[in-house]
């Protein structure tokens, strides 16, 4: 499979969520259309696209893939492949296969029950206000806005999913492993006394690029390398660390109310690699004073280091399973499931069941905590909750709801001192 397409390793690691049909019992149960099927329409056809797509399909027999949408014919062709050979039997798309900038309209309005909203993240307050409004329900991954102005949009739909009785899951998917889930509940029911402080990390080497083809516009060239652009992707504390960070404010059971960051641009320097930063460090400081900090990095021949602990007034826990408290180590031997198919599993069976769940202001919160530590960094200003939600006037999103193919210069890089906040 090519560059531009789904890479083998892409397909190979979204298999493994259909490896083995959940063998769960057929039950007829309605729905928006009455039947004992679940619709299902994929929008972002690239590798977590198709790989959502596979989890949710093997969530239960009931569900079949309806729709598909995708910018590029390619990726959604090479999408199409790898779940034909996947799960051929359960694909009913028809001639339902949308293409361009438009492509989402298509497939939420081809008469599905659920979409999956897989696009790069500057899309996501678009996508799913088309969603919501429709009255769809919703499997988005994170980050759901890249500037203040898209999570805004994001706060203001989760309102009407609720009044809709809709279902929404977000891709922050330690929100559903069982490890992570009885952690937590622990150090909330206060395993390590009261908590103090904390610190998250998502410290890596490098991603992908693709190489620009000469034909493509300058807005097709930085679709396809959408990480390295802010207002595509949110630099990569909004894209990736947001899982970090997420899962510092389930523990906290808050959002931060300040942050104060630090960060760069080093090592990744090369036009290919758009704008971003390759590396941050944010202290963020939540309510009762507590602070957490926030490490993230992505160059290459580095320490890795992946994961996040919480301090305690009697202990220390690392919420992926291990806490340590007054002389005595506890370790998860529980079941140990998938986040990502767990995630569908949960989504498909909220509809079913009628219990609608609806994780968008969490993930709107955690998407709003890691702008406010860009911002910060970009600018070298300190940034509050208050400011970035009510005040700052910094919007991306309308670049997106405008966009065309055709010229798009690429964003100067931040410096702190001289890149103002807005």
């Amino acid at each position: 499979m090519t560059q531009h397409g789904i890479t083998r390793r892409e397909f190979l690691k979204a298999s493994v969520g259909a490896a083995a049909l959940a063998t769960l019992p057929v039950e007829l149960f309605a729905h928006a259309h009455g039947s004992d099927k679940l619709r299902v329409g994929l929008i972002g056809c690239g590798g977590r696209g198709t790989g959502a797509a596979l989890d949710i399909l093997a969530a239960h027999p009931s569900v079949e893939l309806y729709a598909m949408g995708d910018a590029f014919e390619d990726r959604l062709n090479a999408s199409l492949q790898a779940l034909q050979e996947a799960q051929k039997e359960r694909l009913n798309l028809g001639n339902r296969k949308f293409v361009g900038l438009d492509a989402y309209k298509g497939v939420i309005r081809s008469g599905v029950d659920i979409v999956l909203l897989c696009t790069p993240p500057a899309f996501r307050p678009i996508h799913f206000r088309e969603a919501v409004q429709a009255g769809t329900h919703v499997f988005m991954e994170k980050p759901v806005a890249v500037c203040p102005a898209g999570a805004r949009v994001m706060f203001e739909m989760d309102e009407l999913a609720s009044q809709k009785r809709l279902s929404v899951v977000a891709g922050t998917q330690r929100r559903h492993e069982p490890n992570y889930l009885e952690t937590i509940q622990r150090i909330q029911a206060g395993a390590i006394g009261k908590v103090v402080g904390g610190a998250c990390y998502w410290n890596q080497g490098g991603l992908w690029h693709v190489e620009r083809k000469p034909e493509w516009s300058d807005t097709e060239w930085q679709l396809r390398n959408w990480l390295y652009f802010t207002w595509l992707s949110g630099d990569h504390i909004v894209e990736q660390h947001i899982h970090n960070i997420d899962v510092m404010n389930w523990v906290l059971g808050a959002h931060p109310i300040r942050a104060m960051g630090m960060g760069g641009r080093q090592t990744r320097t090369e036009p290919h690699f758009g704008h971003i930063y390759d590396h941050f460090a944010v202290e963020f400081e939540y309510p009762d004073g507590v602070k957490v900090l926030s490490m993230c990095r992505q160059v290459d021949n580095c320490a890795i280091q992946i994961g996040e602990r919480v301090y305690g007034s009697e202990g220390v826990a690392e919420p992926v399973g291990v806490i340590t408290a007054r002389g005595e180590t506890w370790r998860y031997d529980g079941v140990k499931r998938s986040g990502y198919r767990k995630e569908q599993e949960d989504l498909v069976n909220a509809i079913r069941n009628d219990q609608p769940i609806n994780e968008t202001r969490a993930v709107t919160e955690s998407t709003l905590a890691a702008i406010m530590g860009r911002m910060s960094a970009y600018t070298g200003k300190v940034v509050t909750w208050e400011f970035a939600l009510n005040q700052s006037k910094l919007n991306l999103l309308e670049r997106a709801e405008q966009l065309e193919f055709g010229p798009m210069p690429v964003d100067e890089v931040a410096i702190p001192g001289k890149t103002p906040l807005i």
